[in-house]
């Protein structure tokens, strides 16, 4: 056997060059982390470089992404402590929504009327601005949906409520921001769901996606 032959003390590193060499390894992991990783994974820019390599907008859509599967996570879980939707519901909420809308058919300003099918998502939306008061009141016909009263605009942004398994509604709500202003709606159901939304108030429009 050939034995390799012992280096000399000479040529190992020594202390020094091997700490400079740790220092200067820790720079660029810290580097990377700045400018890399915080950007692409959560939207986090101190530097700027991210915005400019177009990082910070893919950590934005990741962390608004999250965001999205973790309210969606919450309401799954909500729903499934209730139990299932019957027909019993199904009918209490004809008989009420039908009543109420006949209570109230002359006093409403807008109504909408839409059919989610069994996983379909639908939003509605009111224009409004600082301080505006708005009046609603929906009704879900065939089953029972998720929903989640919201808005967001300019960097500000207010969760009004949610809910899961819900048959109807009703209430009232004060705009803190200008903005569209309203429901993010999701039918969990195996049956489609007629929905029925009434409005009242201040505001400029309806705005419809579904």
């Amino acid at each position: 056997m050939n034995n390799a032959p012992k280096p000399n003390l000479e040529e190992l590193p020594t202390k020094a060059q091997l700490f400079r060499s740790s220092i200067i390894a820790g720079i660029g992991a810290a580097v990377i982390l700045v400018t890399v990783y915080l950007p692409a994974e959560h939207a986090i820019d101190p530097t700027g470089i991210g915005r400019v390599l177009g990082l910070t907008e893919m950590g934005e859509i990741k962390v608004q992404l999250a965001a999205e599967a973790e309210a969606d996570r919450l309401l799954d879980e909500q729903l499934g402590q209730e139990q299932s939707s019957s027909v019993l519901d199904a009918v209490f909420g004809l008989v009420v929504g039908t009543a109420h809308a006949q209570e109230a058919q002359e006093t409403w300003q807008d109504e909408v009327t839409f059919t989610l099918e069994p996983g379909a998502t639908a939003e509605i939306k009111m224009t409004m601005e600082a301080g505006n008061v708005a009046t609603y009141a929906w009704t879900a016909t065939g089953g029972r949906v998720n929903f989640d009263l919201h808005a967001h605009s300019g960097g500000e942004s207010v969760d009004y409520e949610r809910g899961a398994g819900q048959t109807e509604g009703e209430g009232s709500i004060e705009a803190p921001f200008d903005g569209d202003h309203g429901w993010f709606w999701r039918n969990r159901d195996s049956t489609p769901i007629t929905m029925t939304i009434q409005l009242r108030g201040e505001y400029s429009e309806v705005v419809k996606t579904y």
